[in-house]
């Protein structure tokens, strides 16, 4: 089960409030299931890549889609792993049928 911690105030702006580090979760506030789903794709992408590959991959990948886009906020939507989050956060069931390392499908 993933670890939820409740903190204040989230260190980066954008209008996030959810950030998951290494498998725990730190909001600014109660998650909705769906929002706690979303979090838990992310903590299923991490142990996949052994926490670490993870973080590479994600900052790359935005990078380069930010070259390509000139918009973090857009790049941020086109990685990889949110487009996975993002498409499959409303189904509750997805983590008991996912796929491992299909992470835009």
């Amino acid at each position: 089960m993933t670890k939820t911690v409740l903190i204040k105030r989230f260190p980066v702006g954008g209008g996030f409030y959810a950030i998951n580090l290494f498998g725990i979760i730190f909001s600014v506030k109660k998650l909705s299931p769906v929002e706690l789903n979303h979090e838990r794709i992310h903590t299923a992408q991490q142990r996949e890549l052994l926490f670490i590959g993870f973080y590479v991959w994600y900052v790359v990948e935005w990078l380069l889609l930010l070259l390509r886009y000139h918009d973090s906020l857009k790049a941020y939507f086109n990685i990889r792993f949110e487009r996975e989050a993002y498409r499959h956060q409303n189904d509750l069931t997805y983590l008991s049928h996912r796929r491992h390392y299909h992470y835009s499908d």
